[in-house]
């Protein structure tokens, strides 16, 4: 009678020591479980799916919403520590580009190329087109050269920014000591655009 108990007590200690080691099996399995699926053209705000405009390179497609473009070149400009860059889009019949800069939030900006004025940056304010710009910034810095630019692979560059009341931009750029390039341009949000990133 006595074998028989211990038996049934060794019986039900076994039966109880393999639940619980199921038991612990089954936490560890739910606790390294994989991730789930992420959106892989989402930028690192959770608000923001449109992608990351810091991380734009060559190649890559930009969405507007109404038409799509791509990135032909990539300028990575840098003065001291700071660092932008400007992305050259292929469109027909003239010449765009979307800069990015963080100072310290992320800025853009679209800009059209404008070879029919042959402007110098002169003075704290220009008049254009009946709008007066007035100097932001001006200096000068180094440039990288990635994708079709149009540009050496690694230069130096002159730049002056100006801007209006309402907030319309006016650049000039030099590359190389080479002539003043003129540009227009408008602040744009991040949201204005998606990246699908190229491969």
């Amino acid at each position: 009678m006595i074998e028989l108990l211990l038996l049934l007590i060794l019986i039900v200690g076994i039966v109880i020591g393999v639940l619980i080691y199921k038991q612990r099996s089954a936490a560890r399995k739910q606790d390294t479980a994989p991730p789930p699926p992420q959106d892989p053209f989402a930028g690192p705000s959770t608000t923001d799916t449109a992608g990351d405009p810091r991380n734009i390179k060559a190649g890559d497609m930009i969405d507007w919403g109404t038409e799509r473009t791509w990135i032909r070149g990539t300028l990575r400009l840098s003065e001291g520590g700071y660092v932008w860059s400007e992305h050259f889009l292929e469109v027909e019949g003239g010449k765009r580009w979307l800069s990015v800069e963080e100072d310290p939030d992320v800025e853009l900006a679209l800009w059209t190329g404008r070879p029919d004025l042959t402007m110098v940056p002169q003075g704290k304010s220009i008049e254009l087109e009946g709008v007066t710009y007035k100097l932001e910034e001006k200096g000068s810095g180094s440039y990288r050269s990635e994708g079709t630019t149009g540009l050496k692979a690694e230069g130096g560059m002159d730049y002056a920014d100006y801007e209006s009341a309402d907030g319309k931009l006016l650049a000039f750029e030099r590359f190389d000591h080479g002539s003043w390039e003129v540009s227009t341009g408008e602040k744009i949000h991040a949201g204005t655009f998606t990246i699908f990133p190229g491969s």
